[in-house]
């Protein structure tokens, strides 16, 4: 059984216990119910006022919301500035890890082969620790941590221990700020579904509404990451829950408004990447757009297949998960003393990108080093997202495209720019399967609302791509690794159980 298992099944605060009256006389209960049990005075009373001669009801209604929409609201906004505290202050740290890690590189090109070493040596332990964390303290806190609380919110998965906040905070200053090609928004995620459990078990709320709570943290956390509340709401609606019902939307946009509120007090309110306002697309630009989320549908088809195979064959290796994560944080040292600014997340990468600046040759060598990069970051099974990177991609390519339609037709094309920014919405659309949270999020990021009719074709063609080549969603991908893992897993330790029973018969 998992550490996750073992948490839920020893009290996730649903209130399993919400019928059972302390201290109760029963000497005068009714009938006993089927499994021979005394009913209890507030069953008794359930029973009468419903005219249900079956319990039934009253087991099923543990499971369905019991808050009204008031206190609803109410706890979903105190999830929300909770989240948006602590997931604007991990902003904050990683924002210093990020400056020192660009002061150290910068130190070791100046002092020869000592340098050399510092700059190899640093990210690789901090890499290990990273991976020994999480394998030892909390195995759930690896990766990017959405398809885990996807698999919560949906009911297929039990919330985790709380001692998972503090592993997800620490172990992601570790991973991306020692240089891994890794993003903010999933340690954020799972910052805030934790904050969400904590005040759900405080509160003692049953299962459906616990999910709630968790999917209106996850909202909170994706909301802070990027300083995009819209964004943040969406991609739960559209990704994680897949519906847009009543009860849940008041509590993702309650708890994503109050969170974007903290970000702004903690972080600010600057766009994450300020840019001058685009020309507005003109009706002979649409081709070249639609090419941009075409091409950009390919990436993600092959960014998908490439990340899943590579987690297969890591999943099916036998060895020892702290030195991969070494070696991966040892390759990540070296691109790092050959140039500062080409690890971590790659913010300014992007900002690049959207500024129009460099040539095709530099930005395709920077778009294969980065695709090596982010799949291999990954791989190192250390707390940390896809977005950012998945942002960095995007952006470079739709650049590459746009200047390359620029040198064809300088009439005609578009600002290679502006392509930039549509690129990285519809790489996003075709990689995660979620093009509305992709338009929103780059417009919220970049300011850029002049571009949504573009964006709205790039996505669409993007995605067009993704479902006519069965492209599966990445993270719904990861989540059936997730699902195969476990099963293996649990069937390794019934095969060991066996083994030992097995032997101890024989002595």
């Amino acid at each position: 059984m998992t550490n996750s298992e073992h948490d839920t099944k020893g009290g996730d605060g649903n209130g399993d216990g919400n019928g059972d009256v302390s201290g109760r006389d029963t000497s005068n209960d009714a009938a006993p119910v089927a499994s021979g049990r005394p009913l209890t005075r507030r069953e008794r009373i359930i029973r009468w006022a419903t005219g249900y001669h079956s319990l039934e009801w009253w087991n099923e209604a543990k499971e369905r919301p019991s808050m009204s929409m008031v206190p609803l609201t109410i706890t979903a906004v105190m999830v929300g500035f909770g989240t948006g505290i602590i997931a604007s202050y991990f902003r904050v740290c990683l924002e210093h890890a990020e400056a020192w890690r660009t002061t150290v590189f910068g130190w070791s090109q100046g002092h020869g082969i000592i340098g050399v070493i510092v700059a190899i040596v640093a990210p690789a332990v901090l890499a290990i620790v990273g991976a020994a964390m999480v394998r030892h303290l909390e195995p759930v806190a690896e990766g990017s941590g959405i398809p885990r609380v996807e698999a919560i919110v949906k009911g297929n998965a039990n919330p985790t221990h709380m001692r998972l906040l503090p592993i997800k905070f620490v172990g992601g200053l570790m991973s991306i700020g020692g240089g891994l090609a890794l993003g903010r928004e999933s340690p954020s995620v799972h910052l805030g579904a934790s904050v969400a459990t904590i005040l759900g078990r405080t509160y003692r709320n049953n299962r459906a509404d616990l999910r709630l709570l968790i999917a209106a943290g996850a909202a909170a956390g994706l909301t802070t990451a990027f300083s995009a509340p819209l964004a943040g709401a969406v991609f739960v609606l559209e990704e994680l829950v897949k519906r847009f019902e009543a009860r849940m939307t008041v509590a993702v946009l309650s708890a994503s408004g109050a969170a974007y509120s903290m970000a702004h007090v903690i972080v600010g309110d600057d766009h994450v990447f300020p840019l001058p306002e685009p020309a507005p697309p003109r009706l002979d630009n649409g081709p070249f757009f639609l090419v941009v989320g075409l091409v950009a549908g390919f990436a993600g088809l092959l960014y998908n297949r490439t990340l899943m195979r590579t987690l297969a064959v890591v999943d099916a290796s036998t060895f020892p998960v702290e030195l991969r994560a070494g070696m991966i944080g040892a390759a990540i040292g070296v691109v790092g003393y050959l140039g500062p600014n080409l690890v971590g997340g790659g913010d300014s990468l992007t900002m690049d990108a959207l500024m129009g600046r460099g040539t095709v040759m530099v930005l395709l060598g920077l778009l294969i080093l980065r695709f090596i990069m982010a799949i291999g970051s990954y791989v190192a099974l250390t707390p940390g997202g896809l977005f950012a990177p998945m942002l960095v991609l995007g952006a470079e390519l739709g650049l590459i495209v746009g200047l390359v339609c620029h040198a064809l037709f300088p009439q005609v094309a578009p600002d290679p720019s502006a392509m930039a920014i549509v690129g990285m919405a519809a790489l996003f659309a075709a990689s995660v399967g979620a093009p509305v949270t992709g338009l929103v999020l780059t417009t919220e990021m970049t300011g850029a609302v002049v571009l949504l009719p573009p964006l709205l074709g790039a996505c669409a063609a993007a995605m067009f791509i993704a479902v006519v080549f069965k492209c599966r969603p990445i993270y719904d991908a990861l989540g059936l690794r997730s699902a195969r893992n476990v099963a293996k897993n649990a069937a390794a330790i019934e095969e060991r159980t066996q083994r030992a029973m097995k032997a101890e018969h024989e002595q």
